[in-house]
């Protein structure tokens, strides 16, 4: 039965779900949270590996939510469940986008759903951050070393330009010498 609702769930998800990974990870987390497949904590925990590790965000997240409720079956299940969707739609996309493309309609549309998906992105972010006691009304030197890392990560992936692999890495070695 919870391989039946982590199918249908993930495959609602993957159907209502716009805007990319970063846009999806509030919906997951309402699901598994609602459906007391993990905590809280635990989702934080599924975001930064499903971060960290290659391919989609969502997907990712996906897996391990579905291997926290079932093991190597839910990730699985979980996998096909979100991605399903995706394939369909772009099949169907194909099949027609190049006939609606030219519309002024179809373009309205896409162009409102800019500021939806990246109001989702901005609210994943600050929940993520609030969840993790990098943005928090009480100052604490964890918090504020917290903010130290993130500050220089984002500056090392803007104006430095550096490659998100080697943030990453330096990231893990600066927590692993602050945290440990």
């Amino acid at each position: 039965m919870i391989l039946i609702q982590l199918f249908k769930t993930f495959v609602i998800i993957g159907f209502v779900s716009f805007g990319g990974g970063y846009a999806i990870i509030p919906i997951i987390e309402a699901e598994a949270l609602k459906h007391e497949w993990i905590s809280t904590q635990q989702f934080i925990d599924i975001i930064g590996i499903s971060g960290m590790s290659p391919g989609p965000i969502s997907t990712n997240s996906a897996i391990l939510v579905g291997h926290s409720v079932s093991g190597i079956i839910g990730a699985v299940i979980s996998a096909v469940g979100i991605s399903l969707p995706s394939f369909i739609l772009v099949l169907i996309i194909a099949a027609f986008f190049q006939k609606i493309n030219h519309y002024s309609i179809t373009k309205s549309i896409f162009y409102g759903l800019r500021p939806i998906v990246t109001s989702l992105i901005i609210y994943a972010a600050l929940k993520f951050a609030i969840t993790n006691n990098m943005i928090s009304l009480y100052f604490s030197w964890h918090s504020f070393s917290l903010f130290i890392v993130f500050s220089l990560s984002l500056i090392s992936l803007w104006k430095l330009r550096w490659h998100p692999f080697l943030v990453i890495l330096l990231s893990g070695f600066v927590g692993i010498t602050i945290y440990s």
